[in-house]
């Protein structure tokens, strides 16, 4: 009972908020001010036709062809305003997301330096931002904001917004060595998901558990449309108890929470629409350290979560939507975000 209480107060909260803060507006005007600060050359490379191919080209690794100019060839003015433009579209936890899992690149290159094992470039400001079409309020437009483990896309039609591909990864999920010891950018979504399962009977458990091993990457992956092969697998939201729901639903609020209101809002109802069908799944091991992974799946979304790589130290997790990536149903006139 207290957690649903915190889970309506925060929905509330969002709801509130909502009121004072129009995030479209924000949005755009967030990405008019981070292009005219660009010069010719910066915006001919951010810039692209919102219909270009490029829009749906997505990645979450750390490569070295992504298209627009990464945070470390941007001036001081530029990289505020770049970084501006991503907390218009995200909320408060998520900016800390964002900004504690791209200093993890940091780590990441000390750790690998020790070891003389440096096959990518670890860079924490070699994150780009990419505008597609015209910003405007009303408009059709998009934006992308991608690096090694922050790939967030973003589509904007006539004042409604589109919020997946999102993806957030951490490696280390926990820093193990240094003076960042027991730094974790993505606790709460093992936390959370790991107390669903400990809350779980042992009967419940051969239903939610849909392998002893688990895969080594989100099946998912970074494909432009999301697809899973067969019916869903696990266990039932209508399976589940009281409490167990409880649980359940902060994990999902925990996804939501990284965006403003009105599209957490958005998420929250989307969620509660569809629980009916919704199946969560887990395959690997239960204690902490083991290698294991989950996938929430309704009819709308989901939610997919994988920790199993470098020593199971190192987690993916995306929430994408069926139809909705991209922005294909907004573009087909099927729903609205807004409220």
């Amino acid at each position: 009972m207290k957690r649903a209480l915190l889970v309506l107060s925060a929905l509330g909260l969002l709801t509130a908020a909502y009121e004072r803060v129009n995030t479209p507006v924000l949005m755009s005007d967030a990405a008019k001010a981070y292009l005219n600060s660009l010069t010719p050359e910066q915006r001919a490379k951010t810039q692209i036709p919102f219909d270009d191919a490029e829009r749906l080209n997505w990645r979450f690794i750390p490569v070295e062809d992504r298209k627009g100019v990464p945070l470390r060839e941007m001036n001081s003015a530029q990289k505020h305003l770049a970084e501006a433009l991503l907390s218009a579209a995200m909320s408060n936890q998520g900016i800390i997301k964002a900004h504690t899992i791209m200093s993890l690149d940091q780590v990441l290159k000390e750790k690998e330096a020790k070891q003389a094992k440096q096959q990518f470039e670890r860079d924490p400001e070699k994150d780009y931002v990419t505008i597609f079409g015209e910003p405007s309020e009303t408009g059709t437009w998009g934006f992308r904001f991608e690096g090694h483990h922050v790939a967030t896309n973003f589509t904007m039609v006539n004042g409604k917004i589109a919020s997946s591909p999102n993806f957030f990864g951490a490696n280390p999920a926990e820093v193990r060595e240094g003076p960042r010891t027991g730094l974790r950018a993505l606790k709460r979504e093992e936390d959370i998901a790991r107390e669903l399962m400990n809350a779980l009977t042992a009967e419940q458990r051969t239903v939610a558990i849909t392998n002893p091993a688990a895969p080594r990457e989100i099946t998912t992956n970074n494909t432009r449309k999301v697809m899973l092969a067969g019916p869903p697998a696990g266990i039932k939201y209508s399976a589940l108890t009281a409490a167990q729901k409880e649980i359940l639903d902060a994990l999902v609020a925990e996804y939501a929470g990284n965006f403003p209101p009105m599209i957490a809002d958005f998420r929250m109802d989307q969620y509660k629409k569809n629980q009916t069908e919704t199946y969560f799944a887990w395959m690997g091991g239960i204690a902490k350290g083991e290698g294991h992974y989950y996938l929430l799946r309704t009819p709308a979304f989901l939610i997919e979560y994988d920790n199993t790589q470098d020593q199971n130290n190192h987690i993916h997790s995306v929430w994408r939507d069926f139809n909705g990536d991209f922005g294909q149903d907004l573009l087909g006139g099927h729903y609205t975000v807004a409220h």
